[in-house]
């Protein structure tokens, strides 16, 4: 009973939202060297090297190579699996598509990195809203931001929840999971998409579902990946995730966004930071 207990409580640590275990400078204005992200990528390498890992992610979304052959079966598509969880990250994690500008190196901790969208905005979709828009010691969300949103997806008979912890059950310890990804511009515009219609969920096909992840974004890339968030930056993520990649960006009503962070069954009220893209080609898998 009680190494059961452990091996949830380890399984909650590895797929919880990269807040619950990062820390960060919080200065808005800091970016590191090239030398400490360059060091972060060393140590994965090395952490992971002859380790047996499976491929990881985030990565470049255009680009099919990849040298990992460690292979597992793709899960089932999210229509036959259960929502668990759904989250968001400050900027894309993932690049390609409408999302390769580079946001800088950041603070080293997984914020003010990442990809930003590359398209443009009009003046009044970039003006500033009055309320602070889920606001953490990383800052606040504003009018122009980018976010990367996980719809999370597992094959456990389990419901919505908070963190990633939320996609295992008791009974079920090994689930197959897969993340379906969209990635939002911020604009200020009440006409653009509502992020509280977008995140809505309930049960269909007997199924728990994420009910409006959008259909009008491009064909997802999908590929064989694991866990993200900066906790991973130097060392491999142990976990097996199908992941499905939406190349096109939406426009989303920030205010809305701000009015999910305040109140989700998930407990989410901020955004996330991220990992550095994985560029290793032995930590990559070849996109067919």
């Amino acid at each position: 009973m009680k190494k059961a207990v452990l091996t949830m409580a380890a399984l909650v640590f590895f797929f919880a939202p990269a807040s619950a275990r990062e820390k960060g400078s919080g200065e808005q204005g800091h970016f590191v060297p090239d030398s400490v992200i360059d060091s972060q990528r060393g140590k994965l390498a090395a952490s992971t090297k002859n380790q047996g890992f499976g491929p990881q992610s985030p990565r470049d979304i255009s680009s099919v190579s990849g040298k990992n052959t460690l292979a597992f079966v793709t899960a089932p598509a999210y229509t036959q699996m259960n929502l668990c969880n759904i989250h968001f990250h400050k900027n894309a994690e993932h690049k390609g598509g409408d999302f390769t500008k580079y946001a800088g190196n950041g603070d080293g901790h997984g914020y003010l990195s990442g990809y930003k969208y590359s398209g443009r905005l009009s003046k009044s979709e970039l003006a500033p809203v009055h309320d602070s828009v889920c606001p953490s010691k990383h800052g606040a969300l504003s009018s122009g931001d980018t976010i990367e949103v996980h719809y999370v997806h597992s094959t456990a008979k389990v419901k919505p929840g908070p963190t990633l912890g939320s996609c295992f059950s008791g009974s079920v310890k090994n689930p197959q999971l897969r993340v379906e990804t969209q990635v939002f511009v911020l604009v200020n515009d009440k006409n653009a998409l509502d992020f509280i219609n977008l995140t809505k969920h309930g049960e269909k096909n007997g199924f728990q579902q994420a009910l409006n992840i959008s259909s009008k974004t491009g064909m997802p890339v999908q590929y064989a990946g694991s866990t993200t968030g900066p906790g991973f930056n130097e060392k491999g993520s142990p976990f097996q995730v199908s992941w499905s990649v939406r190349p096109k960006v939406a426009k989303v009503n920030i205010t809305t966004v701000g009015i999910w962070c305040k109140g989700n069954v998930f407990k989410e009220d901020h955004a996330h930071g991220v990992r550095n893209l994985v560029q290793n080609p032995d930590l990559l898998s070849q996109i067919r």
